[in-house]
């Protein structure tokens, strides 16, 4: 990365994302290592923040989630096209250098809230400046991906939060302003890479990996009400919103991992898999924390699930689960369950 750059980088990790697992991130390393051999292709279809399958960058890489801003992400840092990185760099030096105001679809709906009238002028601006020069082909798809990326990392540094968009804070100074970061990623990657924006059981259906990496939902929480606000940059469509935390319409985004539908929806996802290992995270919130914490398929239920595939084995890490410091909740386990799949 070039030393004169008059803006930060950004690393995969640097996103305030709930459920990012980059802390265990050796704790999986170390399983893979030890126990799946002759790994060639590696696939994580509920990508989130990409920081797990950023360990295998040795691998091709598949990538899938469900929340177009996670896809745009999983692109700029996995994709197989080649980007322009000084090229890059200007354009977001340029974007950090804007002071115009104007007002747009941001100012319109979100100022004084997540962020300031003057940032969200900001944003708007940029993200529509992004969209017309990958409309006229003056970008690539990985480069619109990358700068889109590096808005959502600028935005979520800054945002007006508490981790999450289902609320802002009130009554605070806004201290801090919108600065790009270049995100640290290499100008080309694998060529057999792939990164798709669908639903985990749909494309299950159609990829082969020798490992697939599975890091549903937990819980009641869905991602697209969390991430509401990151998610309508991404795809600028410019809808209207509504209710206290002006959120879009997220129908289509609803996750049945978050739902009276989770084991179901697992049971089909398993049993599609064509995979030699498949590699299951899920943590120990069963019966512990707030209601909505609880994690929504039993431990019965995940090794009977399994058992039907192949042989299962079960490993475990403690770790800080996310708490709003309304739960007492301690003994808290990240377990990975891995599964070598019968021939």
């Amino acid at each position: 990365m070039n030393s004169e750059q008059h803006f930060p980088s950004a690393e995969i990790q640097n996103r305030r994302y709930l459920g990012n697992k980059f802390k265990l991130l050796n704790f999986i390393r170390e399983i893979v290592q030890l126990y799946c051999s002759s790994l060639e292709t590696i696939a994580d279809i509920f990508s989130g923040t990409g920081s797990i399958v950023s360990a295998f960058a040795d691998k091709i890489i598949i990538t899938n989630d469900l929340l177009y801003s996670n896809y745009l992400c999983n692109v700029a840092w996995f994709g197989n096209e080649h980007v322009r990185l000084d090229f890059l760099m200007k354009l977001i030096s340029e974007y950090n250098q804007h002071e115009m105001f104007e007002e747009n679809y941001m100012t319109e709906n979100f100022a004084e809230t997540y962020f300031s009238k003057t940032d969200c002028s900001k944003i708007g601006f940029i993200r529509e400046d992004i969209e017309q020069k990958f409309l006229s082909g003056q970008i690539l798809q990985r480069e619109k991906a990358v700068l889109v990326a590096s808005l959502i990392y600028a935005m979520d540094k800054i945002a007006n939060i508490c981790g999450h968009y289902d609320a802002w804070r009130r009554g605070v100074n806004f201290d801090r302003h919108l600065v790009l970061p270049m995100l640290n990623i290499p100008e080309e990657n694998n060529k057999n890479n792939r990164c798709f924006n669908e639903n985990a059981n749909d494309i299950v259906k159609h990829i082969e990996a020798d490992l697939i990496y599975i890091d549903p939902p937990y819980n009641s929480r869905q991602y697209s009400d969390t991430y509401h606000l990151l998610e309508n940059v991404a795809r600028w469509e410019k809808p209207p919103v509504y209710g206290v935390a002006l959120k879009l319409d997220r129908k289509n985004l609803k996750s049945d991992y978050c739902t009276i539908n989770a084991t179901i929806a697992f049971e089909d996802l398993i049993q599609h898999c064509n995979a030699r290992y498949i590699l299951f995270s899920y943590n120990n919130m069963t019966q512990k924390g707030n209601p909505r914490s609880n994690a929504r398929i039993s431990d019965e239920d995940i090794f009977r699930v399994l058992e039907s595939k192949g042989d299962v084995k079960i490993f475990s890490e403690r770790y800080k689960a996310f708490s709003t410091g309304k739960s007492n909740i301690c003994g808290n386990e990240e377990r990975l369950f891995l599964c070598e799949v019968r021939s």
